[in-house]
């Protein structure tokens, strides 16, 4: 008899395990339609995610070289080898969109992305006072236009590497705007914000990062700003593998 107890206890606990943990987590295959136009993403959901709890959701916009239409190459550059590398720093739910060929995140792109952090927050327990952007390069641009246009969304921004005024090839985030860093860092106001650029970056002008410094800090937002020393373009794999970032970020909250 207590053998037969022990069977269906053990039975039961097994059955509990299955319902408590029927879900996937890791990185995972998602397809979000904004009008007729259908875009891969991929959405990382952390080992330990437990629906009966509320959890951060980063929305990440990766740069010009991950562009395309396979949905996947988008998490190797920037945020996901962080989070593969230290999991246990990113205890979130973390968006992945990535743009067409020939674009921006701008316009339809950008829609897109704001589309599939939307569907990721109906499809996930989140919780909505702790939205964060953050983007390298391209995605550093897209993470100062996301932020303008959706100014109450977001708990905290992190532009990478990113500009604002147009050079050559980059194209401003706001066209035929006389002061285009002060009316960003009006539309933010308060929102925190960390930006990281590299000293000696030769593709993206470190001086727009220092005017988004000044603008917001003029302005009286919650800034940081982190130069890296004789560092070039790739700003990001220090930024996103610092433990200090990480910490800073999930410590910031919407009211």
């Amino acid at each position: 008899m207590k053998s037969l107890l022990t069977l269906l206890v053990a039975s039961f606990v097994g059955v509990h395990v299955l319902v408590a943990q029927d879900y996937e987590t890791g990185f995972l295959n998602r397809t979000v339609t904004v009008g007729r136009a259908l875009s891969r993403y991929q959405v990382y959901v952390p080992h330990s995610y437990d629906p009966a709890s509320s959890w951060p959701v980063i929305l990440f916009l990766h740069g010009a070289g991950e562009r395309g239409a396979d949905g996947l190459i988008q998490t190797e550059v920037g945020l996901g080898p962080a989070i593969r590398r230290f999991p246990e720093r990113y205890p979130a739910i973390v968006v992945f969109p990535q743009a067409p060929k020939d674009s921006l995140w701008q316009g339809a792109s950008a829609q897109m992305a704001m589309a599939a952090l939307e569907q990721t927050i109906r499809e996930y327990s989140a919780d909505v006072r702790r939205l964060y952007l953050t983007g390298l390069s391209m995605g550093g641009h897209g993470s100062w236009y996301l932020s303008y246009h959706h100014p109450d969304r977001f708990a905290a921004v992190a532009p990478i590497c990113g500009w604002v005024a147009g050079y050559e090839f980059l194209q401003p985030v706001l066209p035929d705007v006389h002061k285009p860093h002060a009316a960003v860092a009006a539309r933010l106001g308060t929102t925190p914000v960390w930006i990281f650029h590299g000293e000696s970056d030769g593709v993206v002008p470190v001086a727009e990062s220092r005017a988004m410094f000044e603008a917001l800090h003029a302005t009286g937002g919650h800034v940081k700003y982190s130069e890296l020393p004789g560092t070039g373009h790739n700003s990001w794999d220090a930024a996103y593998a610092s433990p200090s970032f990480a910490s800073w970020l999930f410590e910031q909250r919407r009211p």
